[in-house]
């Protein structure tokens, strides 16, 4: 990671350069806006909030707030003003370009995996300034390599990046011989001891989460049980949550029943029944639909992917361009092209409501990083696919906020009030009336550090 940090200084120093230096600074208060605070409370329209250095200090109606003298002052009438929004699933590993799964369509023979790994850490810095660009202040990083806590650790020490939660490498029971190289995304394991051994490792590195890739089950759960049964009781004795990626509902329904804390896909395959969802409810299980990663690939590998405005306004160049080349390889390597599909299948939509219905946590993560899915641009189309499955622009707005702080366990994020982050996200339309809004990003705050998001992507370039 060593060119990694160094790009990411000379990164820090141009922006540094083109929004103005921060050390000192006086409080900043945001005069006229309407705030939705992230819990899902109504609007409160002519607010003020205040921040002071890396705080929020002050909320409420600009009548009655004290504004400090030596406050800077921004009138923000006609702005809508929310949290910092959360991603909560996303993978730094993976570009969202053609290359970065060759273990689902294998391009090695265009690029190699190694390069493409290369390509992706170099992109690192620029991938931190893009993703918070589009208003997304935390991210969680649910599966990589090793590396990635070192990209936790870049960010820790910008202010031009979300702040970034990792889980490390995924335990799985299988990992494609794709992407099997020296650092690996993901471990396979075998049985309970060498998932205890791996998990011991992992927590030494102080993951924010475990996280589990359960896949190619067959008719008995028996032997991957015994194994996940033991990643999860090591990682709660060392207290450390655990996600699962589990689609079908029989996997889904055995992990929860091992103990596992989120479930970072949605259920479908068949619509969850009565004792699932209340499980889910009784235990607290956070709940993330991640649509847009399967419209992503068809978009992408159907060979009918236009950039949308977000995308080409925030997303990576060099991802979009090898999606793009797709169509125009003269033979088609060997790999499965998806036909284009809709982007929500009855099932996946029904389990979202119904869960919703039932009081389950819900939280919006993107899966970031897969082919088709851009980084920034990601979240806003998960989104848009949340409300057209049945949640309201409200109830998806607090699952991008304070569900993903929860999800967190993070207390200090997802929510305006005063003591909390001054992580905000500054909108030119409301995104009440028009979820898309969410994309109308006129500021990003992240530490109490106001970016222009032209900047930050001039920057990046």
């Amino acid at each position: 990671m060593r060119s990694a940090r160094r790009r990411l200084c000379l990164f820090a120093a141009a922006l540094g350069l083109l929004l103005g230096s921060t050390a000192g600074a006086a409080p900043i208060a945001f005069l006229g806006a309407t705030v939705l605070d992230g819990t899902g409370a109504p609007p409160l329209a002519n607010a003020t909030v205040v921040i002071d250095g890396d705080r929020i200090v002050a909320v409420g109606p600009s009548a009655v707030v004290p504004v400090p003298a030596d406050a800077t002052r921004l009138d923000v009438r006609g702005k809508w003003l929310l949290p910092g929004l959360i991603d909560s699933h996303m993978h730094f590993f993976q570009s969202g370009g053609a290359f970065a799964r060759p273990d689902v369509i294998d391009l090695r023979a265009i690029r190699s995996y190694a390069d493409e790994v290369a390509a992706v850490r170099a992109a690192i810095p620029a991938t931190l300034a893009r993703t918070l660009a589009s208003g997304i202040t935390t991210v969680v990083d649910f599966g990589g390599p090793t590396w990635t806590f070192d990209v936790r650790d870049l960010a820790a020490r910008t202010p031009a990046a979300p702040r970034v939660a990792v889980s490390g490498p995924l335990l799985t029971p299988y990992l494609p011989p794709e992407i099997a190289v020296a650092d690996p995304p993901m471990i396979q394991i075998a049985t309970p001891a060498q998932a205890r051994a791996e998990v011991r490792r992992l927590a030494a590195q102080r993951p924010d989460l475990i996280k589990i890739w359960f896949v190619r089950a067959g008719p008995d759960l028996s032997p991957q049980m015994a194994w996940i049964r033991a990643v999860i009781d090591e990682a709660h004795a060392a207290g450390l949550r655990v996600a699962v990626h589990a689609t079908d509902l029989r996997l889904a329904r055995a992990a929860v029943e091992a103990g596992a804390d989120v479930l970072v896909h949605g259920v479908d395959d068949v619509v969850v029944d009565a004792p699932f969802v209340f499980q889910l409810q009784a235990q607290g299980v956070v709940y993330t639909p991640t649509f847009a990663v399967v419209e992503g690939y068809a978009r992408a590998l159907g060979l009918a992917f236009r950039p949308t405005t977000m995308e080409n306004r925030t997303g990576d160049p060099a991802a979009i361009e090898s999606i793009l080349q797709l169509a125009q390889l003269p033979v088609r390597p060997r790999g499965v092209f998806l036909a284009p599909v809709p982007p929500l299948d009855p099932e996946s939509a029904a389990n979202l409501r119904r869960l919703r219905d039932a009081g389950v946590r819900i939280a919006a993560g993107s899966d970031a990083g897969n082919i088709g899915t851009l980084h920034g641009p990601g979240l806003h189309r998960e989104l848009e696919l949340m409300v057209q499955a049945g949640l309201t622009a409200m109830e998806t707005i607090v699952a991008a906020t304070h569900s993903g702080a929860l999800l967190l366990r993070n207390d200090d994020i997802g929510v305006i009030a005063p003591g909390k982050a001054a992580d905000l996200l500054l909108l030119d339309a409301d995104p009440l009336a028009d979820i898309r809004n969410t994309t109308q990003i006129w500021r990003v705050v992240r530490a109490g550090v106001v970016f222009d998001p032209a900047a930050l992507i001039a920057a990046a370039r």
